[in-house]
C-alpha cells in the first residue's frame, strides 16, 4: 500500500499522543518502543466498537504487527491482542469514566523489519454509531420475537380449539341426557300400556 507524501504529512498532524477520540477514524503513529494510547469519556452502559489497522508506508504486503490493550477506568483489561496488524474489540461500559485503549509495537518482528515507527489506524465507535456491528443481535432478537408471536399465536389457537371441542362436547352430552330421559320416558310408557293392555285382555277373558 502506498500513501502519498502530503497525505503522509496529514497522517502524521493527526496523531498525537494521549488525545481525545473524534468522532471519525484517526491515525496515529506508533513508535518502536513505548506505546501511545487515546482515551475518551465515556458514560455507562454504552457499547463501544473500535476497528484497527496497522499499515506499511512504504512496502505491500505484511507490515509491522502491534500490541494492543483497552482499559477501564480503574484499569480492568476489557481487550488485550498482540502481534496483530488489524482487528476488532467490542464491549458494553459498566461504569462512566475515561477508557483508554493503548498501543505499541511489537518486540518480536519475526516477518518484518522494525523502521522506527508504524501508523495505525484507529476508529473506536461509540452509541448509535455501533449499528452496523449490533445488528446481528438485532436481527436474532426480530427471530426470536417472531418465535415467540409465533408460539402465541399457536397457544391461543389451541385455546379456541380448546373451548370449541369443550362446547361442542358439553352440546353432545346435552343431546345424550336428553335422548337418554326421552328413552326412560318412551319406556315407561310402553311398559303402562303393555300392563293396561293385558290387564284389559284378562277382564275380557274372565281369567282375573
Amino acid at each position: 500500500m502506498t500513501i502519498s507524501p502530503l497525505l503522509f504529512i496529514g497522517l502524521i498532524c493527526l496523531a498525537g499522543g494521549g488525545s481525545l477520540l473524534p468522532a471519525k477514524a484517526i491515525w496515529l503513529t506508533i513508535p518502536s518502543s513505548g506505546e501511545r494510547c487515546v482515551y475518551e469519556m465515556i458514560q455507562a452502559n454504552v457499547v463501544v466498537v473500535g476497528d484497527y489497522l496497522c499499515i506499511d508506508q512504504d512496502n505491500v504486503g505484511l507490515g509491522p504487527t502491534i500490541d494492543i490493550h483497552v482499559t477501564s477506568p480503574h484499569g480492568k483489561e476489557l481487550y488485550k491482542k498482540t502481534n496483530e496488524t488489524h482487528g476488532q474489540f467490542a464491549f458494553t461500559t459498566s461504569e462512566t469514566g475515561t477508557y483508554f485503549a493503548c498501543l505499541s509495537s511489537h518486540h518480536d518482528q519475526s516477518h518484518y523489519t522494525v523502521n522506527g515507527t508504524a501508523i495505525v489506524s484507529l476508529d473506536w465507535k461509540m452509541g448509535i454509531r455501533t449499528k452496523d456491528w449490533d445488528a446481528g443481535v438485532e436481527l436474532e432478537l426480530r427471530k426470536s420475537e417472531e418465535r415467540v408471536n409465533e408460539i402465541s399465536a399457536n397457544i391461543i389457537y389451541l385455546r379456541v380449539r380448546e373451548a370449541s371441542m369443550r362446547e361442542i362436547n358439553d352440546k353432545t352430552n346435552k343431546r345424550v341426557a336428553q335422548l337418554s330421559f326421552m328413552s326412560l320416558g318412551l319406556s315407561v310408557i310402553v311398559s303402562l300400556f303393555q300392563v293396561w293392555h293385558l290387564k284389559r285382555f284378562f277382564l275380557k277373558k274372565k281369567l282375573i
